[in-house]
């Protein structure tokens, strides 16, 4: 069933039961369990998001792959060979939606068909299956339909659980297919999800390399736009983008924090699971870049400040561990994340909790603030840059679909400008609202890239004046 058919099933409730679905158990005692309707609507959207957003997406959400014996699988996009892979939808199975695709061995993924219209950018998610080991694979391009491959780029290390995304510039004017080639030939497991292959827009043919411009994404956390264009290119350290199930972030690798943070909120992504409080270093940073670490900020009279709070992301004890990665973490002054800034957050949750959808991005901008200790441009010895104000947006939406579509001049959409210092703990979040243009103007950013020009001039002059709790 095709991912749109899903999304309106749901939403009308006509599930009364499940379609039965027949696997069969694989050696390592691997079995794949029935997929249940009563899915999170982020997941739904976030598989119709790729569909919308794509050139050509694959999210492997059709189709059945149950052994790793090699074998061709119908899905989405057209034909493809399966070889010592498997369609999984196990919980150690790392997925955007309810199924990725699993390799082991050497496993491979051959399209069995070619990107017609060329072929520029291809972006692919990745993660190792639960606590194996480490993977490594790498892409590969045939403009002969399939007699002859080049490999594209580097050779991909994959060390994380959780999905991210890499990039590749293919630049190819020719018709074209790709395969993606597990080269460790260990029985470590390796997900991939989510590919998506752009049209070739210019430039240089052949293979090799990081994408240098935004890649397609289908993360439902970038609906509303990428305020800074941040690419995942290790040659543009202080934008580079950080795609993870819960959010994505544009990292500044100089300054020791993000940029932004973009991220859904809506009623299912608030759960019964605990705050894990497991504040540790961003495994998911380029190999050479310093990680920050929880005890960079002892002492510093600053809070490790989230953008995308912990609350936010309550459906599971994974999701809310996911929130305390310190590339989510700023230096904020007690009075400021403690304050107005969290009764903010509570009351998107309110909002999230009465129907409605949020596109929430927050970050901070200028260098200087004061906390507990005194005022300080930088803590942890240089490694971390103190931001001067923190600012967020949130655009609230009755929960529906064709979300972009549905702004207008008449969606709330609130804007949120504070300094970040001592004194102002017992301030209501109201007296922070500002434009989304004000904003734009101290940062440089198209926050809401996404939506049509004619729509942002309508929505980022105003300033929101509607209730605070």
């Amino acid at each position: 069933m095709q991912f749109s058919s899903l999304q309106r099933l749901a939403k009308q409730g006509v599930f009364a039961s499940l379609v039965t679905f027949m696997a069969a158990c694989m050696q390592q005692t691997e079995c794949l369990q029935p997929v249940t309707p009563n899915q999170s609507n982020s997941t739904i959207k976030q598989s119709n998001f790729a569909q919308t957003f794509a050139i050509l997406n694959e999210g492997f959400e059709t189709g059945s792959k149950t052994s790793y014996t090699v074998g061709n699988v119908t899905l989405s996009s057209g034909s493809w060979q399966f070889d010592e892979a498997l369609l999984g939808n196990l919980s150690g199975d790392a997925k955007s939606g309810l199924v990725s695709a699993r390799l082991r061995n050497a496993g491979s993924l051959t399209m069995l068909f070619d990107k017609t219209a060329g072929t520029g950018t291809v972006s692919i998610k990745h993660a190792k299956y639960g606590t194996d080991a480490n993977s490594t694979w790498e892409l590969w391009v045939s403009t002969n339909g399939g007699t002859s491959w080049t490999k594209v780029g580097s050779t991909v290390t994959t060390s994380s659980s959780s999905l991210s995304t890499v990039s590749f510039t293919v630049n190819q004017t020719a018709n074209a297919r790709l395969q993606i080639r597990k080269t460790d030939g260990t029985s470590s497991r390796l997900n991939i999800d989510d590919i998506s292959i752009g049209d070739f827009t210019g430039g240089g043919t052949g293979g090799g390399g990081d994408a240098t411009t935004p890649p397609n994404t289908t993360s439902i956390h970038l609906t509303m736009g990428n305020p800074s264009g941040a690419v995942t290119n290790v040659n543009l350290p202080n934008n580079y983008m950080m795609e993870k199930p819960q959010y994505v972030h544009s990292y500044n690798s100089s300054q020791g924090k993000p940029n932004w943070v973009s991220w859904y909120l809506a009623s299912n992504w608030m759960g019964s699971a605990p705050r894990q409080d497991d504040f540790r270093p961003d495994t998911n940073l380029p190999s050479g870049w310093y990680a920050v670490t929880n005890t960079d900020y002892v002492g510093s009279g600053f809070d490790r400040g989230h953008n995308c709070p912990s609350a936010d992301r309550t459906a599971s004890n994974a999701d809310n561990s996911a929130t305390f990665w310190m590339t989510n973490m700023m230096p904020q002054a007690p009075d400021n994340n403690q304050g107005p800034w969290e009764k903010l957050e509570a009351y998107c949750r309110t909002l999230a909790s009465q129907g409605n959808e949020l596109y929430i991005v927050a970050g901070s901008y200028g260098i200087g603030g004061t906390g507990s200790n005194g005022t300080f441009n930088t803590i942890a010895g240089g490694k971390i840059t103190v931001p001067n104000r923190t600012w967020k947006v949130i655009v609230v939406l009755p929960n529906g679909t064709n979300d972009v579509a549905r702004v207008n001049s008449s969606t709330r959409i609130i804007a949120i400008d504070m300094p970040n210092a001592q004194g102002i703990r017992a301030n209501n979040w109201g007296t922070y609202r500002v434009s989304v243009d004000f904003i734009e103007s101290k940062t440089g950013y198209n926050i809401l890239s996404a939506l049509p020009t004619s729509v942002q001039t309508a929505v980022e002059t105003t300033v929101d004046n509607g209730l605070t709790q």
